[in-house]
């Protein structure tokens, strides 16, 4: 059995805020993930986009999340080294009867605590994006909307942890949670852990765990939304995140510019009974390349060079549930993270810190360093500083993915960095490997030759994204070297 004060169930972008969050502190703390990284459930399949807070209802936890995670933003960029955007966002509505939703979203933003909201008539908006519909008659615009790399985000929370004192054991599902007379002991399958607190962050699951301690019962809806990506030639169509104005299942489908030059469109919102149920169907993607007109105009969708679909976690209250349960003491919710849970999720890490720093009367760690670097990128580099970086270490100029620019340099670094990758996966969304145009159709096979070297094992034991997804069979890796 091990013993920790904390315990936080999964390694998604509020699980690791919340254990970042924590490493301030002097605390023997762990988080647990099922999956053989962080980042791999709703964290990874988003629109990577940062809301200004003007949709959740006033007074809502979302509303006062969103905000707070949008303050910190910025700083949080620089702490942590990883791209950040303020691009600004549009809600555009089509015609005058539309209006009224248009001024609610403005009246709810404006009690919300948003700053700067304008309502703009169509010529201000074709101003400042001449590609929006043509038949915009107005729009809301929030100059503080922005753009982040999810994966950087989740990542580096998840590495800044680490570097501060938080453990992470991978590979290690939840199984059963059980009270004991003081405290919790989880059972997995890789054994038993025991904690005072829990800190319930599971995503779609976290319904699950509450379920297992509370008689106050609870059901998260995954709810499934599909996602179109589009070459960075398009991605200067549009400089701001146009949105339709919002529906019952949400904010509708988007056009925006991603954190690394590509356009996402999307998403769709489906609400399914099957919590691993990630999969794309023709009538979503139909759906995204249908109703995306209503936001953009002579979108290149020829471009497009994959679709993905992520869950949401969305929670029948229709809110965040942050908080430690009255009848289950020291288990703390994270339940219900959905959208706005990106922007969110440095500010639920620092509530849930400061629920338990209150609980336990825990102590600055003087030690604390809130300074991550990310991994050294090339081809962002002048010419002088890349050859400097080239003769220091040869691997930097070593191209191993030609869309994305890719060295084995940075691969090498995102292997052996803290956290380092351990499959296909985990190298691309620390690096962008295979996220090019020719989606690693090219460059699978020297990144797996990478992994397998740097972690000394076999290629039949490099994976997709962990477990079961092993990509070789059959053969060995002289072999596949002699062929590739």
């Amino acid at each position: 059995m091990y013993e920790y004060e904390v315990i936080i169930i999964g390694g998604g972008g509020s699980g690791c805020g919340a254990a970042r969050e924590l490493s301030r502190y002097e605390i023997r703390a762990c988080v647990l993930e099922r999956e053989e990284d962080v980042c791999c459930g709703t964290s990874k399949a988003n629109s990577g986009i940062v809301h200004a807070g003007y949709d959740a209802p006033v007074g809502s936890l979302k509303a006062q999340m969103n905000l707070r995670g949008n303050e910190m933003m910025e700083l949080l960029s620089e702490e942590l080294d990883i791209p950040f955007v303020r691009n600004g966002s549009f809600v555009i509505c089509k015609s005058e009867d539309e209006l009224p939703g248009l001024q609610e979203l403005y009246d709810r933003g404006r009690a919300n605590g948003v700053q700067g909201l304008q309502i703009l008539g169509r010529d201000e908006v074709l101003k400042k994006e001449p590609n929006a519909a043509e038949d915009v008659y107005a729009a809301l615009y929030a100059p503080t909307g922005g753009i982040v790399c999810p994966f950087e985000l989740n990542i580096a929370l998840a590495e800044n942890a680490y570097a501060n004192g938080i453990e992470f054991r991978f590979n290690t599902e939840v199984q059963e949670i059980r009270r004991l007379h003081e405290g919790y002991e989880l059972v997995t399958d890789q054994g038993s852990f025991f904690a005072r607190f829990v800190v319930n962050a599971a995503g779609v699951y976290a319904d699950r765990f509450h379920n297992m301690v509370s008689g106050r019962k609870i059901q998260i809806t995954a709810r499934r939304g599909d996602y179109c990506l589009l070459d960075k030639s398009a991605g200067s169509h549009v400089k701001s995140t146009i949105f339709t104005l919002p529906g019952k299942l949400g904010k509708g489908v988007l056009v925006a510019p991603t954190a690394h030059g590509n356009l996402l469109l999307g998403p769709t919102a489906v609400d399914i009974e099957d919590k691993e149920g990630t999969n794309t169907t023709r009538e979503g993607l139909e759906q995204v390349l249908g109703k995306v007109g209503m936001n953009a105009k002579n979108l290149p969708l020829r471009q497009v060079i994959t679709s993905f679909a992520g869950l949401r976690a969305h929670e029948a209250g229709d809110d965040f549930i942050i908080e430690e349960l009255e009848d289950a003491p020291g288990f703390i919710d994270c339940a219900g993270i959905e959208s706005p849970g990106l922007t969110s999720c440095p500010a639920v890490g620092e509530r849930i810190a400061g629920i338990l720093q209150e609980r336990m009367g825990l102590s600055k760690k003087e030690s604390f360093n809130p300074v991550r670097k990310g991994i050294v990128k090339p081809h962002t580099l002048s010419k002088e500083e890349r050859a400097r970086l080239i003769k220091e270490n040869p691997a930097y100029g070593n191209i191993i993915c030609r869309c994305e620019m890719i060295t084995e340099g940075e691969i090498v670094d995102a292997i052996r960095r803290p956290l380092g990758a351990r499959s296909l996966d985990g190298v691309k969304r620390r690096t962008r490997a295979g996220m090019g145009r020719c989606q690693a159709g090219f460059c699978s096979p020297r990144v797996m030759e990478i992994l397998a070297r740097e972690w000394n094992t076999d290629m039949r034991e490099i994976t997709k994204s962990g477990r079961t997804s092993k990509i070789l069979a059959g053969t060995n890796k002289d072999t596949w070297r002699d062929k590739a």
